[in-house]
C-alpha cells in the first residue's frame, strides 16, 4: 500500500508499506503526479520505502514504468529513501540515463531528501 505524504505544492511524496500493487499506483500515485504536472509542468517526487522492494507486484512495476515514460521530459528531482544500499546506488545512477536528477537517501536522511526534492538545497 502507498500513502501520500503532505508536503509543499511543488512535490508529490509517498510512503510504501507492505505490498504495493497496481491499484496503489492507479488510485494514489498516478493521480497525484498528473495533478502536479498540470500545476507545475514538472515532477518533483519522493518515495520512502518502508517495505522490501520484493513487495511491489508486477502490476505496480508496470504502472511505475508507464508513468515514468509518459512524463519522461517532466522529471525534475526524484528521491528514493531506503536503507538498502543497492537501491540507493541504482537511484543515484538513474540520472545518467533519463532526464532529471535522481538521488537515493538513507531513512535517517529523510528531511534532507525532502528538502532537496522541494528545491530548498542543492
Amino acid at each position: 500500500m502507498i500513502h501520500q505524504i503532505d508536503t509543499t505544492d511543488n512535490v508529490v511524496a509517498f510512503r510504501a508499506l507492505a505490498e504495493v500493487t497496481k491499484d496503489d499506483f492507479l488510485t494514489a500515485v498516478i493521480p497525484a503526479v498528473e495533478h502536479l504536472v498540470k500545476q507545475t509542468n514538472e515532477i518533483n517526487f519522493l518515495l520512502v520505502l518502508d517495505t522490501d522492494i520484493k513487495n511491489f507486484t508486477a502490476g505496480a512495476w508496470l504502472q511505475d514504468a508507464l508513468l515514468g515514460l509518459k512524463h519522461l521530459g517532466k522529471w525534475n528531482r526524484a528521491a528514493i529513501v531506503t536503507d538498502t544500499d543497492e537501491i540507493i546506488s541504482f537511484t543515484n545512477g538513474f540520472s545518467y540515463v533519463v532526464p532529471g536528477e535522481f538521488r537515493g537517501y538513507k531513512k535517517i536522511e529523510f528531511n534532507k531528501a525532502l528538502n532537496w526534492v522541494e528545491g530548498n538545497i542543492s
